[in-house]
């Protein structure tokens, strides 16, 4: 059996006792380990959050943002040049990729944009009326 590192923190023992987990560890090792595109995510205030990911060469019809239960997918489908052509020097990374989000129950993406090179997403917390805390008055 394999040890499961993520970070400095050995999940190991924690495999081997808790059977049905290990999806849970994958998923962890896989999310600590995916750094393709770079991206940011900022909090901005207790239910306000943007999430940037730096998209150079890639064409707004490449990229889909999409929102699925608790999950924030951004996926970006490189498109083959039909053209080959001869690069003395190829810095940016032409490969596809796909981010995954877990993100809170009441989530709602606000907007999306790209400009300069940069993907945002601006996300929001809206909690209904009956989840929000109330104050109950005494009689």
């Amino acid at each position: 059996m394999t040890e499961l590192r993520v970070g400095t923190i050995n999940f190991g023992p924690f495999n081997r006792t808790l059977i049905g987990f290990d999806q849970v560890f994958d998923t962890l090792e896989y999310r600590n380990s995916v750094n393709y595109p770079p991206y940011n995510v900022i909090k901005s205030d207790e239910n306000n959050y943007t999430v940037e990911v730096a998209v150079a060469g890639f064409k707004k019809k490449e990229i889909t943002v999409q929102l699925d239960k608790e999950q924030l997918l951004i996926k970006g489908i490189k498109q083959k040049d039909e053209q080959k052509q001869q690069y003395l020097h190829h810095g940016l990374s032409a490969r596809s990729f796909n981010h995954q989000f877990t993100i809170a129950e009441h989530m709602v993406v606000k907007s999306a944009s790209m400009e300069d090179g940069i993907l945002t997403v601006v996300l929001e917390r809206k909690l209904p009326e009956s989840k929000k805390p109330r104050i109950i008055e005494i009689e």
